[in-house]
């Protein structure tokens, strides 16, 4: 039972966080990208803070080390992360954003093998990243008479989101300090949202209150705050917990689906074949990455099913 419940939890975490991408596109019709990211982040760091003083003893962090954890997790995994993505979605499909961030896990690995010796690449790891750069060329597909064209600009935002996501992951492993995953994930939210709105007020974003009013605005960001942030990394939480960081991965490579099909029930968005190729492409550079780990991870799956 617990198995098939893991596998629920699993199903509708792909589901929340692959409709996030369709949130953020609907959202991004009434507020800036920036603020809405922030804004995002506003709600839910409260909310994820409330959990974390129920679920753990001490809440706040102490010491360099700690407040170090919380820095590189709101500059880089929340502030750059989201406000990259949110960018750049304004001119690609919530689809071809979920695809281009699945590339996540693949460029964590590359980065370890430079800051983390201990994980270095093997020649197969190497060709897997890339393969998974091949994905992101052949989802933009750059034209070499103008490199900065809309979609090219777009596609290389949200690349850069997935790169600091996957910069901030390795950097935190490198910083040895204990702090509970809920703690850091609070604080960070708080700070990255700190930092959005200091970004948002430079670049001079509009503050439009009667446009956050439209009903969908309202969805979008109690979507993207509640469900997606909130409730979607309580979720995370507890299947980390179950079933570790190897198998939790798989859902960047699930989500795409459900950004996919609601995109195009909601917002009319068509997936092309571009789009489809590249997603095939960054898969298999995962499991060129991961293989070994994958092996092992199927290995104890296959015992532990034979077992019962």
């Amino acid at each position: 039972m617990s198995r098939y419940r893991s596998f629920g939890l699993f199903l509708i975490l792909a589901a929340v966080w692959g409709t996030a991408f369709v949130a953020i596109s609907a959202g991004l019709s009434h507020f800036p990208p920036v603020l809405f990211a922030a804004l995002r982040y506003d709600i839910a760091g409260v909310v994820m803070l409330a959990y974390a003083a129920y679920a753990v003893d001490d809440v706040i962090p102490r010491g360099r080390d700690q407040w170090a954890l919380v820095a590189v997790g709101a500059v880089l995994m929340i502030a750059a992360y989201h406000a990259f993505l949110f960018v750049g979605q304004q001119h690609t499909t919530a689809a071809a954003a979920s695809i281009l961030v699945s590339l996540s896990p693949v460029l964590t690995t590359g980065f370890a093998r430079v800051l983390m010796p201990s994980d270095a690449l093997s020649r197969v790891g190497l060709v897997g990243v890339a393969v998974g750069l091949l994905g992101v060329v052949v989802i933009a597909r750059p034209d070499p008479g103008d490199l900065l064209a809309t979609n090219v600009v777009a596609t290389g935002l949200v690349f850069l989101a997935a790169a600091s996501f996957a910069l901030g992951s390795v950097l935190t492993r490198r910083i040895d300090a204990s702090l509970s995953i809920e703690s850091m994930e609070a604080w960070s939210m708080l700070g990255g949202a700190l930092l959005m709105h200091a970004v948002s007020l430079a670049l001079g974003e509009p503050i439009d209150v009667a446009a956050w009013t439209d009903p969908v605005a309202i969805a979008a960001l109690a979507y993207l705050a509640i469900v997606a942030s909130a409730f979607g990394f309580l979720v995370y939480f507890d299947l980390l917990e179950r079933l570790g960081a190897v198998e939790i991965n798989m859902v960047s490579y699930v989500a795409p689906v459900f950004a996919a099909v609601f995109g195009w029930l909601l917002l009319g968005e068509v997936v092309d074949a571009a789009t489809v190729v590249g997603f095939v492409l960054i898969a298999i550079g995962f499991v060129l990455v991961k293989r070994e780990v994958l092996r092992a991870e199927f290995g104890q799956l296959r015992r532990r099913n034979s077992s019962e």
